[in-house]
């Protein structure tokens, strides 16, 4: 399940691409508009903006903007940022991999299928963009 700090960076960079034309997005617009708690939204757009997908303008005309085109933010790279691990379980995640500590990983029935799990969420994370969220 997504986590709502996910949901809520999804919402934020969905009405950011369908606004891209118009220039640099301030904060409290995304917040009012897609109900984000202000606090909560600065956070996430400074993480994105630390990743090097978002960066921002101060002053008149200021506020967030894309570094990186929409069609080329991976949703599964976001996950990742604001989310941690993809996969289901510990054990079966690519970039997030622990050990699980109660478990024989080679007999282990759960993890061949949270493998299955992984690769086919992964299948389509890895191949839809942002601009694909506003693109109809």
């Amino acid at each position: 399940m997504l986590s709502k700090k996910t949901q809520y960076a999804f919402k934020a960079l969905t009405f950011m691409a369908e606004r891209k034309k118009e220039g640099p997005v301030l904060i409290a617009e995304i917040s009012k508009r897609k109900k984000i708690p202000l606090k909560f939204l600065e956070n996430i757009l400074l993480e994105l903006k630390k990743a090097g997908l978002l960066d921002s303008k101060k002053g008149k005309g200021g506020g967030y903007f894309f570094n990186v085109d929409p069609a080329e933010i991976k949703l599964a790279q976001v996950m990742r940022l604001i989310e941690g691990p993809i996969a289901l379980l510990p054990c079966v995640s690519l970039n997030f991999y622990e050990r699980c500590k109660d478990c024989d990983e080679k007999k282990c029935g759960l993890k061949k299928v949270m493998i299955q799990v992984r690769d086919n969420t992964l299948a389509i994370l890895e191949h839809k963009t942002v601009h694909d969220l506003v693109a109809k």
